[in-house]
């Protein structure tokens, strides 16, 4: 008994120092390639890929019965899925990580789990399609990220089941409540060791407090497996980057890492009657506007129930490519840019901030101009494309402190098709004039 105690003390102190916060230089280098990344890819793919339905939501609602929806089950056999293919196609597109659906709210494992319904043995595709996927990202030299959802609205030891209807009240059943905590937490272990991913994906985490989830427990057992691993805020505030979801942030979030993530469409999954796609000049924008606030866009796609990915999806992911490629230095491990009253439009740094990078949406009517920088400029070119710029500075005075206007010629040949981006090599780190400016009294 004694030995027992001990023993049982001893892993209560292992957890507790597990869930202790890091010193913040060794929680900036754990986050480095979240930080530098700026591009992923989203996937949902589940069973509501059949009829082409809301995920989960569309039960959950009301919109179907909950035994229609699992009728899905059997037309899921993904027997044209290929993760290679998927791989290849994430990697072109220019993304770093990318992060699947393994459980959506509506509980179906996309792995052979051992409790609950599964890919492997409820539905014709008869096998665990989380593995190959990991494997293949893998391969490609990409960051794997796991998306998994604490709700489970089919479990029947959950408490939650429609929105008008539920199970029973935690209060009330608390032992039931601890059955599905262990339910939950072993499904998480078994993605920590099958799979070891770079990356959760938390979600549905407002039904429930975090002493309920047993939040910290989780997140010092998932470190516990794998200390450089990285949690998304979906773990009732538990993880290492806030996820604004459909809007771009039109200021720059508090959070010091964050991921907006975005549907192509209207649509999570796959739904073929949503043909509201966003065109690849709009995507591209939008991830020029979370790169200027020091953001990462996650871009999803919805493959179809036999795994194929839509033409039009892979169409986007492929233009995203040309675009990422053409500018990857502008991109991957940039900083955020400068404020926009100094600039009208997207920009971001160097992480020496002696590179200031513009994006140029649309073509200009005149010369680019920028405010306020003190800074004199060694050289301008375009990105991608190496053209020298001419660049000149009006309205600076010799005795006053105010920098003149900067303004850039672009020629129109050079424009990129969706946005030109061009560089400015500094004479130092970017120095921005911030005062007010005042009646001159002396000159």
């Amino acid at each position: 008994m004694k030995r027992w105690l001990v023993l049982l003390f001893g892993c209560l102190a292992c957890v507790a120092q597990a869930a202790e916060p890091l010193p913040k230089a060794d929680a900036d280098a754990r986050m480095q390639w979240f930080k530098d990344a700026k591009f992923g890819v989203f996937i949902h793919w589940g069973i509501y890929a059949v009829d082409g339905i809301d995920e989960s939501w569309s039960f959950f609602n009301g919109y179907i019965s909950h035994d229609d929806y699992l009728r899905q089950l059997q037309g899921f056999t993904a027997n044209r899925y290929e993760p290679q293919q998927w791989a290849k196609l994430i990697k072109q597109s220019g993304a770093r990580y990318a992060v699947l659906t393994t459980k959506h709210h509506d509980g179906v494992a996309l792995w052979d789990a051992k409790q609950g319904i599964t890919t492997k043995k409820d539905t014709p595709a008869r096998r665990d399609l989380v593995g190959p996927f990991v494997d293949a990202l893998r391969k490609q030299d990409l960051k794997v990220g796991l998306y998994y959802s604490l709700i489970d609205w089919s479990y029947p030891d959950y408490d939650g089941f429609l929105r008008d209807k539920k199970r029973y009240e935690v209060k009330d059943d608390p032992r039931r409540w601890a059955r599905f905590v262990d339910f939950y937490q072993g499904q998480l272990k078994e993605l920590s060791q099958r799979y070891d991913p770079d990356l959760y994906w938390f979600d549905g985490d407002w039904e429930h407090s975090a002493e309920e989830w047993q939040a910290d427990k989780v997140r010092a057992m998932l470190l516990a497996r794998n200390p450089d691993t990285i949690l998304n805020s979906r773990l009732t505030g538990r993880g290492d980057y806030a996820t604004p979801e459909q809007g771009v942030p039109i200021v720059k979030p508090a959070d010091q890492y964050w991921e907006l993530c975005l549907t192509m469409n209207d649509s999570w999954g796959y739904q073929p009657n949503d043909r509201a796609y966003k065109t690849p000049n709009q995507l591209i924008r939008v991830l020029a506007d979370t790169i200027s606030l020091g953001g990462n866009l996650l871009l999803d796609i919805g493959p179809r129930a036999d795994g194929t990915i839509p033409e039009e999806q892979v169409a986007v992911l492929k233009e995203m490519g040309r675009w990422t490629s053409k500018h990857a230095e502008a991109i991957y491990g940039s900083e955020a840019g400068i404020p926009k009253d100094h600039y009208y439009g997207p920009s971001a740094l160097s992480k020496d901030k002696t590179l200031l990078y513009l994006f140029l949406d649309g073509k200009p009517n005149g010369p680019v101009l920028v405010k306020g920088l003190k800074n004199k400029v060694h050289r301008s070119w375009v990105v991608g494309n190496g053209t020298k710029l001419k660049s000149t500075v009006l309205g600076k005075a010799y005795w006053s402190q105010v920098p003149g206007l900067l303004y850039i010629d672009v020629p129109e040949a050079v424009l990129d098709p969706q946005v030109t981006v061009i560089a400015l090599l500094l004479d130092g780190p970017v120095d921005l004039y911030r005062e007010e400016i005042k009646a001159i009294e002396s000159n």
